[in-house]
């Protein structure tokens, strides 16, 4: 993803695809110790995804990015646990 894509994205937009990139760098980690990551450049790509869209964040002066983070997260458990 270029920084011109991720400017394109709404605040809320953004703290989503954060969200969603950090659970898919816990995935490539896992996959990395269990030696399954075909592609070992995948971490590194999304380590710099995950910078990029702090980056933005930072420019339009979000405060609390980590507790906002962290509320998305207590809702993606609490809607996992309610399907099950």
């Amino acid at each position: 993803m270029k920084i011109a894509e991720t400017r394109e994205h709404s605040t809320e937009e953004l703290h989503n695809l954060l969200e969603e990139m950090r659970r898919r760098l816990f995935d490539l980690r896992a996959q990395a110790v269990t030696e399954k990551l075909e592609n070992p450049t995948q971490l590194t790509k999304t380590k710099r995804d995950i910078a990029r869209i702090l980056t933005v964040l930072s420019e339009r002066h979000v405060i609390n990015v980590e507790s906002v983070q962290h509320h998305l997260e207590k809702q993606h458990v609490a809607k996992v646990a309610g399907a099950t």
